[in-house]
């Protein structure tokens, strides 16, 4: 097995102030050589946007992109769709760029920040026809199990939101002292874990809050919960 660390304080940071920008990976002024992606995983942005600010319209292609908002209320506009659209924590939105999309994504509080996680997976197919999609996930579904989010779009399996890309999002929230066994999909895959909130151990590796890992090279591994946890797991192809 393959583990790599990344500790939440070694991530890139940007301070617009309307928006509190945090990097997994090189993006914008942020470049580290050594964590441009992992594997399909491009883009892992953690970021908070002050109340009724957000980004403009502006373009994307060939590109599957994942909003998870953590908390407050985001509002999505796109060309596909006139109309503002909230997406709420508990939701999950997906967009499939493909030939080309102009789209807005704005706090929707007047007095509350709002934090997301916006996630960029390069797409095992080009120049499709853009897509919007948007699910919500109860927490109760991953109590101590783990809950599917997002799937491929060549796959039938019910209940998550698809994309173009070999890929699973998911999510566990672990009790204290709880443990799960990950299986991946095949070793040519990895999975990038996220331990959004909480204390984990993988491997002898301790991620505390925002801490993360990759995983690779391997079948399955186990994570222990130290204290009660929300972890996100990202599993991609290792291209």
């Amino acid at each position: 097995m393959k583990a790599i660390v990344h500790k939440a304080d070694s991530r890139g940071f940007a301070n617009h102030g309307w928006l509190q920008a945090t990097h997994s990976f090189s993006f914008a002024n942020f470049y580290n050589p050594e964590k441009v992606n992992f594997g399909a995983l491009r883009v892992l942005n953690d970021d908070i946007i002050a109340p009724k600010m957000g980004f403009g319209t502006h373009p994307h292609d060939n590109m599957e992109i994942i909003t998870i908002p953590l908390k407050g209320v985001l509002k999505h506009r796109d060309n596909m769709h006139d109309e503002w659209q909230k997406v709420l924590p508990g939701e999950v939105q997906i967009m499939s760029a493909g030939t080309g999309v102009q789209h807005s994504e704005i706090n929707g509080s007047e007095n509350e920040h709002l934090s997301l996680f916006q996630i960029w997976i390069i797409p095992n197919k080009e120049n499709v026809k853009p897509r919007y999609d948007q699910k919500s996930f109860h927490s109760d579904d991953r109590k101590n199990k783990l809950q599917t989010l997002v799937t491929s779009i060549d796959e039938d399996f019910e209940g998550s939101l698809k994309i173009h890309q070999d890929a699973i999002l998911s999510r566990i929230d672990l009790d204290k002292d709880k443990s799960f066994t990950y299986k991946l999909k095949s070793k040519n895959h990895g999975v990038y874990i996220m331990n959004i909130h909480g204390e984990i151990e993988i491997d002898g590796n301790t991620l505390q809050t925002r801490d993360a890992a990759g995983i690779s090279q391997t079948d399955k591994f186990t994570v222990k919960a130290s204290a009660s946890s929300e972890i996100l797991f990202i599993e991609v192809p290792m291209i």
